[in-house]
């Protein structure tokens, strides 16, 4: 494949550039997991390596990770942690009672729930969660060209789907692998409206750069 590099925003417009960690233990193995800080596996750090030579292409002018190690571990990977700002918003939902379960085993007793319609028993409810995506949302938007942002799975599905004023319920259909990369933007000749302009992008589907 060509040699390609990944489009910066050419003007004053804001684009964010959304990438979830890597690998967990647990994300391997479907356990819900947002308070838990754990590692990324050998595997995962692979995979943050493998980002490297697309965002290094791309001028910054804010950075942003999750507090979670696993989000922030990412970042440095790319070679972004050294500019990052630790930004809450950006932390992985708080499950409750649901930490460390799998979906399957939740369904058992609770036929029909959806992580993105239900609360979570102890934890963030979906209207908490979507109150958190604006907040981050409006102060985003106060900034300007390329934003790197460094979170997780379920977070950024509901960013993206407030990013274009979707329910956070519509967030289930933007699946979100680990290491991936996602570019939420404006439409160029209808700048007032924005866009997803690239989702669950993992590196061996980016563009080669030699």
């Amino acid at each position: 494949m060509a040699s390609a590099k990944l489009i910066s925003a050419q003007n004053e417009l804001l684009q964010l550039y959304f990438v979830r960690h890597g690998g967990t233990a647990r994300s391997l193995s479907g356990q819900h997991t947002g308070r838990t800080d754990v590692r990324l596996t050998a595997e995962g750090e692979d995979q943050g390596r493998q980002l490297r030579p697309w965002l290094q292409t791309i001028p910054f002018t804010h950075v942003l990770a999750s507090p979670r190690r696993r989000a922030r571990r990412t970042c440095e990977l790319v070679g972004l942690l050294s500019a990052a700002e630790i930004e809450p918003d950006l932390s992985g939902r708080d499950y409750g009672d649901y930490e460390g379960l799998r979906s399957e085993d939740i369904c058992k007793e609770r036929p029909g729930r959806s992580i993105f319609r239900d609360s979570c028993p102890n934890g963030e409810s979906a209207d908490q969660i979507l109150e958190r995506a604006d907040r981050l949302i409006a102060r985003l938007r106060t900034l300007e060209r390329n934003v790197a942002l460094f979170s997780h799975g379920q977070f950024g599905r509901v960013l993206a789907a407030r990013w274009i004023g979707a329910p956070v319920f519509e967030g289930q259909h933007l699946a979100l692998h680990g290491a991936s990369l996602g570019i939420l933007g404006h439409e160029p000749h209808h700048p007032e409206t924005p866009v997803i302009a690239l989702w669950n992008a993992a590196p061996q589907f980016l563009p080669h750069i030699q």
